[in-house]
């Protein structure tokens, strides 16, 4: 028997209602606040996210599907969103016409990394960048945009921890901090810690391995080392959070796991799934896209975890009632079947929702199916009711049965549902 790949799953019927629920409210807000949906493709270059993510990074190093083609040129299954949006506005130059763009996406992404809970090596992203704005304001904007989703949708018990990573102005001084504590402690840290000492220090204090964490706890902080303009940026967002009521907490350890992040950066966290906590996360990278070849452009969004996000809902019982089906056509003989067929496809058509079994099956078994389905209404139609051009509704919720004239059908079905 054939079966998913490791890593890979079905996301079947009964779940999809969950899944279209938060696609239509977060579509619902980002389209309020100004952000235009844009496609990408799934498969880019591999240099794109080499550049972007960074070379010395788990993603790139080991977590990317990479491969191939038939010419010889090496592919990428997208691991994330942002870099792909980045070089499609340098691509079509939209810099030119306006510098400021807002872009919300969903869609699947891929790493090959070990599955857990809240994880899969096909995963789903609900991503939100703006390109062309500096200021502190949008920062803060983001994050609430975040809060405001996240309460729609009836989550309760979120934090948001933000922190700021500084700039190319400023952070070489950390590094210098950062490189002397790391020397003191690197009898301490694992091999791959070791390897980025001298090619990407920052990423130390993301490993994941227990030992390096308890090692790195007095670390230097990136916030004492902020100059004046990342200072003020940052108060700026505070401030501002602060007035909107938007619970954060300033947690120095964040440093989030890509190369292009500078200043402001944060991750939504919850601890509903265990270890695995963060539900969304972002940042500004205010040099990414000058670093792919466009002008130097300030930028900052957001990745939310959908498969996380839709767990967490589940098991807070955030799970929306699925709609039952309005009306089923029991159809009784072949002119009654012909009938039945045209009645659904014009009641479909008008937004009421119609099935029937064309199978043949007898009135026993049809009146089974409708409860199976959790009709409101059935539609009896058989030779008697034809020949008498009547035809019965029965509402199943009552028991209660009319006759209905079948030259006003239509117009009589289309009253009852549309009240």
């Amino acid at each position: 028997m054939m079966q998913t790949i490791r890593g890979f799953r079905d996301i079947l019927p009964k779940h999809i209602s969950l899944w279209q629920r938060v696609e239509k409210e977060a579509i619902r807000l980002f389209e309020a606040f100004g952000f235009k949906e844009i496609r990408i493709p799934i498969l880019e270059k591999t240099q794109l996210f080499a550049r972007s993510i960074g070379e010395v990074t788990d993603i790139v190093e080991k977590e990317m599907y990479t491969f191939a083609d038939r010419k010889g040129d090496k592919l990428t299954l997208r691991p994330e969103a942002t870099a792909s949006i980045v070089r499609s506005y340098i691509q079509h130059k939209m810099y030119a016409t306006d510098p400021i763009r807002k872009f919300y996406m969903i869609g699947p992404m891929f790493r090959r990394e070990r599955p857990q809970k809240g994880r899969y090596r096909q995963f789903y992203q609900i991503d939100a960048e703006i390109l062309g704005v500096e200021s502190a304001y949008v920062d803060s904007q983001l994050i609430f945009l975040l809060n405001e989703l996240f309460k729609r949708l009836g989550l309760t018990g979120l934090s948001a921890h933000i922190n700021s990573l500084g700039c190319p102005e400023c952070r070489p001084s950390f590094q210098e901090a950062l490189l002397g504590f790391i020397e003191s402690k690197k009898d301490k840290l694992c091999k791959n810690c070791i390897r980025r000492m001298d090619k990407n220090p920052l990423r130390i204090l993301d490993c994941k391995v227990t030992d390096c964490k308890d090692a790195l706890a007095d670390a230097p902080a990136t916030l004492d080392h902020l100059c004046p303009a990342c200072e003020d940026h940052f108060n700026t967002v505070k401030k501002t959070l602060e007035k909107q009521k938007v619970d954060f907490i300033v947690d120095k350890s964040l440093v989030r796991g890509l190369d292009y992040y500078t200043r402001t950066a944060w991750e939504i966290q919850t601890t509903t799934l265990g270890a695995q906590s963060a539900v969304a996360g972002g940042g500004r990278y205010d040099g990414l896209v000058k670093e792919l070849g466009g002008p130097q452009t300030p930028a900052i969004g957001f990745a939310i975890g959908f498969d996380r996000l839709v767990e967490v809902m589940e098991q807070l019982n955030e799970i929306p009632v699925e709609k039952s089906l309005d009306l089923f056509i029991v159809s009784l003989g072949d002119a009654a079947m012909e009938k039945g067929y045209h009645w659904s496809c014009e009641l479909n058509q008008l937004g009421i929702r119609t099935e029937m079994d064309f199978r043949g099956k007898s009135m026993k078994a049809l009146m089974k199916r409708a409860n199976k389905l959790s009709a409101q209404y059935v539609l009896i139609a058989g030779e008697n009711e034809l020949m008498e051009n009547t035809i019965i509704l029965r509402d199943m919720n009552t028991k209660e049965q009319v006759s209905l004239a079948l030259e006003t059908l239509v117009p009589e079905l289309i009253k009852i549902f549309k009240k």
